[in-house]
C-alpha cells in the first residue's frame, strides 16, 4: 500500500514538460521499492518485534540529483512517507523518526543509486511522534510540549476565530503521548469525541475549531 500511495502521489509532483523529461532516466519509484527493500533486509528483532531503519541516506549521480533537483524536498517527504506507511503494514517498530537525506556523488553514473539505512533513535530515546499539519508538514513532537492557539506565541497557530489564544497542548508523559484541552471555549476533538485530555495512538484524529491535524508514530 504505501508504495502504491507513493506513486499516486508522485504523479502530481510532476507535470508538463518537466514529465516528460523525469520519465526518460531513473524512476523515483524505484527509489521507492530499493528503499523498502531495505528496510526488509535490515530489520532485526527487538523485545517487541522486528525493529527496522529510519534514516536513509540516498546517493545519486550527479545527473539524477540535477534532474530532481526541482522537487528534491518534497521526494524526500514522499519517500519518508513511504517508509513510515512500509513499517505500519509489517508491523515494524521504529526507534525515531523516518528522515530521508538525497546525496550527490559525481562518481555515480546517471541511473545508479545507493541507499544507506540505520537505526538511529530519536531526542530522549522516546517513541517518535509527530502532528502532521493539513498540508503535509510533520511537527515533531519531543521532550518539550507543543501548544496549538491563535497566539502568535503558540507552537502552532492556528488562524481561526473559534480556536482559543492557547487551545491545547501535546506532550509526552510515561513514554505516551498525550493531548490536553487547556480549558478551551470550543473543546478540542480527538477522532470526533470531546476530550479534556487523553492518550494518543498512531492515526488519531484531533480537530480543533475548524483544522483537523493527524498523529502519527515513527
Amino acid at each position: 500500500m504505501g508504495l502504491g500511495n507513493f506513486e499516486r502521489r508522485l504523479e502530481r509532483l510532476v507535470e508538463g514538460a518537466f514529465a516528460k523529461a523525469y520519465r526518460r532516466g531513473l524512476q523515483p519509484v524505484e527509489i521507492g521499492r530499493r528503499l523498502t527493500r531495505e528496510m526488509d533486509l535490515q530489520r532485526t528483532m527487538g523485545v517487541r518485534g522486528a525493529i527496522a531503519p529510519n534514516l536513509f541516506r540516498v546517493v545519486l549521480s550527479s545527473e539524477d540529483v540535477g534532474r530532481f533537483e526541482s522537487f528534491a524536498d518534497a521526494l524526500s517527504r514522499e519517500l519518508a512517507d513511504t517508509a513510515r506507511e512500509h513499517a505500519r503494514d509489517e508491523e515494524y517498530g521504529l526507534v525515531g523518526p523516518v528522515e530521508v537525506e538525497l546525496l550527490e556523488d559525481p562518481d555515480l553514473r546517471a541511473g545508479v543509486f545507493i541507499i544507506e539505512a540505520e537505526v538511529t533513535e530519536g531526542p530522549g530515546g522516546g517513541l517518535p511522534a509527530a502532528l502532521v499539519m493539513p498540508d503535509g508538514r510533520r511537527i515533531p513532537i519531543e521532550d518539550s510540549e507543543v501548544v496549538l492557539g491563535r497566539l502568535a506565541g503558540c507552537d502552532i497557530v492556528i488562524d481561526d476565530p473559534n480556536v482559543s489564544r492557547k487551545h491545547a497542548e501535546v506532550r509526552r508523559e510515561d513514554g505516551q503521548v498525550v493531548i490536553r484541552d487547556l480549558g478551551s471555549t470550543n473543546g478540542t476533538l480527538v477522532n470526533g469525541s470531546p476530550t479534556l485530555e487523553r492518550r494518543l495512538s498512531d492515526g488519531d484524529r484531533i480537530t480543533i475549531g475548524k483544522t483537523t491535524l493527524g498523529f502519527e508514530t515513527g
